[in-house]
């Protein structure tokens, strides 16, 4: 079965959907399985994508006019496609810099083929960073990951820089290693402690 996505960015008329849709159902896609929205590529909001994605079943293809009217971006664009691969769902386009991608032939398959080698490829340079960032936190004698909980040294200091009306709650924060919840669980405004603050405070060393 073919299921067609269309899309313009403005929702004011000056841009219409004749164009991708003259061209979906002349390449087979009923009418009633064209699905629309009218709205920027960049928005998160919708919900004509929503439906047609979930419309899709493994051994349909989705039929788009340009690859630019199916994703935000590339990042987006390429999660998408994969998603439709693993799921055993073709993608055509008709027109643009993607018409090489037509599941339907061998050459469109080698190109379809391509996204899930550019997903891997995000992911491994996502794990690259993560650890590369770590690695650069414990040289400078941070630990990274997961931010630490308040002690007794990190409360003092917490409850004397919140002391300053010049303080800003988001930097003491940061600079103590801790999130902004967590201080403002042990500390007021003006530097004094909370409850648990008191409580922790009273602790033994």
């Amino acid at each position: 079965m073919l299921i067609g996505y269309v899309r313009v960015s403005k929702s004011d008329g000056s841009q219409v959907l004749d164009l991708q849709k003259d061209a979906l159902r002349e390449a087979g896609v009923a009418e009633e399985r064209i699905y629309e929205d009218l709205a920027s590529g960049r928005k998160d909001d919708r919900p004509g994508l929503t439906m047609c994605l979930k419309a899709l079943q493994p051994g349909n293809t989705l039929l788009v006019w340009k690859l630019d009217r199916l994703g935000r971006d590339l990042k987006h664009l390429i999660l998408l496609v994969e998603d439709l691969r693993k799921k055993d769902i073709g993608l055509k386009v008709l027109a643009g810099s993607g018409t090489q991608i037509d599941t339907t032939t061998p050459n469109g398959r080698m190109v379809f083929g391509l996204f899930a080698v550019l997903s891997e490829f995000e992911h491994e340079l996502i794990i690259e960073r993560t650890r590369a960032g770590l690695a650069a936190a414990r040289a400078r004698g941070r630990k990274g990951g997961r931010p630490r909980k308040m002690n007794k040294s990190t409360l003092t200091m917490a409850m004397a820089a919140m002391a300053d009306p010049k303080s800003v709650a988001a930097e003491v924060s940061k600079r103590l290693g801790i999130t902004t919840t967590t201080l403002y669980m042990y500390v007021n405004g003006d530097g004094s402690p909370k409850e648990a603050g008191t409580k922790l405070l009273e602790l033994n060393p």
